[in-house]
């Protein structure tokens, strides 16, 4: 028996390849399907079923094209309504791979179709769960996706989340190994570890969520503090239940090369919105005017959901050299298939076409530390709530960079806004969707707030955040 945990860093995701007397199973795939099938051809393996936990929010799956490339059987647990052929196993059903059983527990409560596998090996001992959403390492999924119209509420689907953890998880062994969906950084749960998998018995000592007294305890822990998920989650739910196209297909018409007159004329008529994904002290040196910044080199995925919210989103690329192929793919696991080409030998050719340039100024900490002292200035921390109300520069505002759209009004018209993140990925596309909007008196402070901390300049009282949640 194989198992063997494939994640992606930038999504926090996990998929799984499991394998046993030469058949093979993949649960939760990202879009991109050689990894899948590549390992099973290096092992003389056949790929025997597809599993899903639930219909992702927060990527676009591979189901459709793995099934169809190598003739595996698309599984889902009860309550699942996909538009495709597809297995809906029944709770408690059992599927053989080789050796080893993967039995079907139907664990409600993230959406109403969500489904854990049980591994049950060779020996028929219960050796590992695959959750997905439905729990976490640290953490359970977030009851407040699936909710429907006069129908389920968030406390509703947190209550069938209560009934299905302890009805089907916790009472299996201790020794039983978690393998989740997710893991920190992914916005599919409030307080995940940086663990990617952990065994049941820790979880039951550690995790907050299991150690709820009541039900109604449960409820309310869980639904706490939730922040409103990206924009996108939704859309990509719709594409998981639909038919989508190959990653292959869709790189055929999104790898064009543009001439800078090309680029420019797609921009005009298509309503294309400019995606650079270079990093961001690269960026700030020169710019297509209204492009917005979201590195590559960083939680580009989800930024780019969260920031541009509708999938279907014309989209122009300028990439550092060589990156269209990663950056076209990377676009594709969250749904933004419409990408219209990139610009052909980078802002080096847009500036040698005689093309407008824009930049934003960029200072370090320590010169953000000098101004400061000279005369107060007006700071705009585009950290995370938690992140600001554990530690930030005195007098500064606080407009996190999810909703910096909401938050215009903090900014001044007057004097220049000072803007900071923790390390300069969030404020660079701050300062860009900024510029993108017409507010063009932004200055970013390289290395955010961890260099500003090394300088003297004056912040509040550190606050634990493990305190601040009690």
């Amino acid at each position: 028996m194989k198992i063997e945990q494939i994640y992606t860093g930038c999504l926090a995701q996990g998929a799984y390849y499991i394998e046993s007397e030469g058949e093979a199973v993949i649960i939760d795939p990202l879009r991109e399907t050689a990894p899948y099938i590549d390992r099973a051809k290096e092992r003389g393996s056949t790929i025997k079923y597809v599993l899903e936990t639930h219909f992702h929010a927060d990527f676009v799956s591979g189901h459709l094209d793995l099934a169809k490339r190598t003739g595996a059987t698309i599984v889902y647990g009860p309550n699942a309504d996909p538009s495709f052929e597809a297995h809906i196993a029944k709770d408690g059903e059992e599927l053989k791979v080789g050796k080893i059983t993967i039995k079907v527990l139907h664990t409600p409560g993230h959406t109403m179709e969500s489904t854990t596998y049980l591994l049950i090996d060779e020996k028929g001992v219960p050796h590992s769960i695959f959750t997905g959403d439905t729990l976490f390492i640290g953490d359970v999924g977030r009851p407040d996706l699936a909710q429907k119209a006069g129908s389920l509420t968030m406390e509703d689907l947190a209550g069938h989340l209560y009934d299905s953890l302890h009805n089907k998880i916790l009472p299996l062994p201790d020794e039983v190994l978690v393998y989740p969906a997710h893991g920190a950084g992914s916005a599919c749960g409030k307080n995940m570890s940086k663990e990617t998998w952990d065994t049941l018995g820790n979880q039951k000592k550690n995790n907050y969520a299991l150690k709820a007294a009541t039900k109604e305890q449960f409820i309310k822990e869980v639904t706490d503090g939730l922040l409103p998920p990206p924009a996108y989650f939704p859309q990509n739910v719709a594409m998981n239940k639909g038919t989508i196209e190959s990653v292959d297909t869709l790189k055929e018409k999104s790898l064009r090369g543009l001439t800078p007159e090309q680029f420019e004329l797609v921009a005009e008529t298509e309503g294309a919105l400019v995606l650079d994904t270079r990093g961001a002290q690269t960026f700030k040196d020169g710019f297509v005017p209204r492009a917005v910044n979201i590195g590559i080199k960083g939680d580009f995925a989800p930024w780019v959901g969260t920031m541009i919210p509708d999938v279907k989103q014309p989209l122009l690329l300028v990439t550092d050299e060589g990156a269209e192929d990663e950056v076209v793919t990377r676009l594709a696991r969250v749904g933004y298939d419409n990408v219209f080409g990139y610009l052909a030998g980078g802002i080096a050719a847009w500036k040698a076409a005689g093309k407008e340039v824009d930049t934003i100024e960029s200072i370090s900490a320590d010169e953000f530390a000098a101004r400061h002292k000279a005369g107060d200035l007006h700071v705009i921390d585009v950290r995370k709530d938690g992140e600001f109300e554990a530690e930030h520069v005195k007098g500064a505002h606080h407009a996190s960079l999810q909703f910096i759209n909401q938050k215009l009004a903090l900014l001044s018209n007057e004097e220049p806004n000072y803007i900071h993140c923790a390390g300069g990925y969030r404020s660079m596309v701050a300062a860009s969707v900024l510029k993108a909007r017409g507010i063009h008196n932004v200055i970013d402070i390289a290395g955010g707030f961890n260099a500003i901390r090394k300088t003297d300049l004056a912040t509040t009282e550190f606050v634990c955040p493990t305190t601040l949640k009690k």
